[in-house]
């Protein structure tokens, strides 16, 4: 029996003609792993006989939309996970599910080998493999772009000399990667950072521009995870989607950022977001009055590490794992209504409650009913300033000298 390679498939041009390049490269047959994440565009069914009309022995998808919600994006949005305080995580936290797939595809079919479609200046070849090497330290990796020359211009001569199922036209200007958490917009033109976004750039977002109605949510959180809109009862798969589109049509969730890739090179990316970032904006609000204060301090640090590690393709290391288990027990008492308002690019808090929260109104008040205890301020302040009166009073002792 031949040697068996998994690939990473998307549907597209360059994965099918990788299908048959991989084949004539290694004399290895493939398996084509689609991943339904939630990107939208064709059904499944589709992409699985494209892949097998361009030459895979096997076809294996999967519907891991639900999946990837709650495993992947949940937990993201417990972190409030944002790189560099601005990206959402869109691809970083796509790639461990995908990866989680080709390793039990590779079990199935009997591969030895796993590849993927990235090149040798991104991120993603990094958190493909090493969470392949993770899940699956026996298998071996290769990269057809990377590491079998398959270029976009070869790409398309090989599909019109093989006459495969897949349309071969001019390179779309843009490197787009899409789910249900997000979407992400790279190279062509956004390559100089003085050029604006263009109108075509998007699609998850309408233009804020020209907003329709003020659009006001009330989202329901159980323990950081959102389980209703507006007093209905939905999965976070299905709160996701519907915020994309309400959040959406706002224009809400647009991103312009210059970052720094794991490999050393800065990039420019444009994300559109619009659930993601509303979600974490009402999460945020509903921790700043159900965590204690040291608490929250300590666990915005905690997130920007987590995001900092799934960024960097750590999604399956030790100490992600362990910060999974801070980040999931400050969740306990994150119950609660955050209400909001979408409206021309912006989600804006305007209320919150829960039965948990740590906001006490008669300690809060200056009207009548207030149970704070003025008087003990003096003697803490006192206290809180002693270290440094101290330093100042040795400073300015020894500058008279």
């Amino acid at each position: 029996m031949k040697d068996r390679i998994v690939l990473a498939y998307s549907g597209g041009l360059d994965t099918s003609v990788a299908i048959g390049w991989i084949a004539d490269a290694t004399g290895a047959e493939v398996v084509a792993v689609a991943v339904d994440v939630g990107q939208g565009g064709e059904d499944m069914e589709t992409i699985r006989q494209r892949a097998l009309g361009c030459g895979a022995v096997e076809a294996y998808v999967a519907d891991a939309r639900d999946e990837f919600a709650n495993e992947y994006c949940m937990p993201t949005l417990k972190a409030n996970g944002l790189y560099q305080g601005h990206y959402p995580l869109v691809s970083a936290i796509s790639r461990p599910v995908i990866v989680k797939h080709l390793v039990k595809a590779a079990r199935e079919f009997g591969a030895t080998t796993v590849a993927h479609g990235c090149t040798g200046k991104g991120n993603d070849q990094v958190r493909f493999e090493v969470g392949i090497q993770t899940l699956g330290p026996d298998l071996k990796c290769i990269a057809p772009v990377r590491d079998l020359a398959l270029t976009r211009d070869k790409a398309i001569a090989y599909a019109e000399e093989k006459q495969l199922p897949i349309v071969t036209t001019k390179k779309n200007p843009y490197s787009i990667d899409q789910n249900v958490w997000g979407r992400a917009v790279e190279t062509g033109y956004l390559e100089d950072i003085w050029n604006a976004p263009t109108k075509d750039i998007y699609d998850y977002t309408q233009t804020p521009e020209f907003p329709p109605a003020p659009d006001e949510v009330t989202i329901t959180f159980v323990q950081g995870v959102p389980t209703a809109l507006d007093g209905v009862e939905l999965t976070p798969l299905q709160v996701i989607q519907e915020l994309n589109r309400r959040a959406g049509a706002q224009g809400v969730g647009r991103i312009d950022v210059v970052e720094d890739r794991l490999v050393g090179i800065k990039s420019r990316e444009i994300y559109e977001a619009p659930g993601a970032m509303a979600l974490i904006t009402a999460h945020k609000h509903l921790e700043d009055i159900t965590i204690e204060r040291e608490h929250a301090r300590f666990k915005a640090t905690v997130g920007q590490r987590w995001s900092e590690l799934v960024y960097d393709g750590q999604w399956f290391s030790p100490l992600k794992r362990a910060l999974d288990t801070f980040i999931e027990d400050s969740q306990q008492y994150v119950s609660g209504d955050i209400r909001m308002v979408l409206h021309g690019g912006t989600a804006v808090v305007n209320g919150r409650r829960s039965d948990t929260s740590l906001y006490d109104f008669s300690l809060a008040t200056y009207d009548t009913g207030d149970t704070f205890d003025q008087s003990s301020a003096k003697g803490f302040i006192d206290l809180w300033g002693m270290s440094s009166k101290v330093a100042s009073s040795r400073d300015q002792r020894v500058a008279g000298e």
